[in-house]
């Protein structure tokens, strides 16, 4: 198979306003269109004062309360979006057929709020797969056009 897609259910997310400081829960804060990871969690840069921080599915009241120190204001969003995985060694063709964006190029660390088949997403580029986090509501229609899109890369 080349292509595969996993939905990782119950992701703790958590919105954060952050209007100074260099780093939230000991992660160095990222630079524009990019994510930076350590400590179980990703830290995404969303605007210029703004930040997603991702993480293992429960961990949403111990880091809400950790955050809440360190920013201006914190919000559980973790029910806003589903999050899937893709990997595979064509999943970057199968995202060409809905993306503007060229994903061939984008290296690691590479964190976009992208449309995808007229979908709103926030896209990271990992090593080894790429994260998308899909508005709930758009999620049915979402895996279905993946379905389509991937159907020439799955024997």
């Amino acid at each position: 198979m080349t292509v595969e897609v996993v939905e990782e259910k119950f992701r703790t997310q958590l919105t954060v306003r952050l209007r100074g400081g260099e780093s939230l829960l000991g992660v160095d804060l990222p630079g524009p269109c990019a994510f930076t990871s350590g400590n179980g969690v990703d830290v995404l840069w969303m605007g210029p004062d703004e930040y997603l921080v991702l993480a293992e599915p429960g961990r949403q009241t111990e880091l809400e309360a950790a955050l809440s120190r360190e920013s201006d204001a914190v919000v559980d969003v973790s029910a806003q979006r589903n999050v899937f995985r893709l990997t595979g060694s064509r999943r970057a063709d199968v995202l060409a057929h809905g993306c503007s964006i060229d994903l061939e190029t984008a290296p690691p660390g590479t964190c976009v709020q992208t449309l995808l088949a007229r979908t709103g997403i926030v896209l990271l580029v990992r090593e080894d797969a790429f994260m998308l986090l899909v508005r709930q509501s758009f999620s049915d229609y979402f895996e279905a056009w993946l379905a389509d899109a991937s159907l020439e890369y799955v024997p």
